[in-house]
């Protein structure tokens, strides 16, 4: 029994600091959405700027709004990792519902899936992608649904 608690205590610690990380994570990307913002807000006087100037603004706002998007997600992600924690279902499965190992939560800490559940996802996704190609590929050679019903 000692052994057992012992790897929880262990465990706790280490959600613990996995839970300040993710707080410090969250923190640099809600600055880096003021900063962009600000940048933004700041960016927005036309005077004196010839078309070359606003078509590169717009650009790179575009960059901006596509690396925006990928940084809402990560910060979602954050976000749902920090209520698992909060309600204790952090690091567990949530297909097989058996824990993830600390290793794979240290590199991962977005995860909810353990490494063999997620091979199978992705496993799975690829299958998919591959019935989906060749079904597609089958229809653009020119076989239509009308052609299998008359076989």
């Amino acid at each position: 029994m000692p052994k057992k608690a012992a790897e929880a205590a262990r465990r706790k610690t280490f959600l613990a600091a996995l839970r300040e990380s993710l707080l410090e994570t969250k923190n640099k990307l809600l600055d880096e959405f003021e900063s962009v913002l600000r940048n933004e807000r700041e960016g927005n006087v036309d005077e004196g700027r010839d078309s070359y100037d606003l078509a590169s603004e717009e650009r790179d706002r575009e960059i901006s709004s596509i690396l925006s998007l990928r940084e809402r997600g990560k910060l979602k992600d954050v976000e749902d990792a920090l209520a698992r924690i909060a309600d204790n279902s952090y690091g567990v499965c949530e297909s097989c519902g058996l824990e993830i190992a600390q290793e794979r939560l240290a590199a991962m800490p977005f995860t909810r899936l353990c490494r063999d559940c997620q091979q199978d996802q992705e496993r799975e996704a690829k299958s998919q992608r591959s019935f989906d190609d060749e079904h597609n590929a089958y229809r653009k050679s020119g076989s239509t649904d009308a052609d299998d019903d008359s076989a």
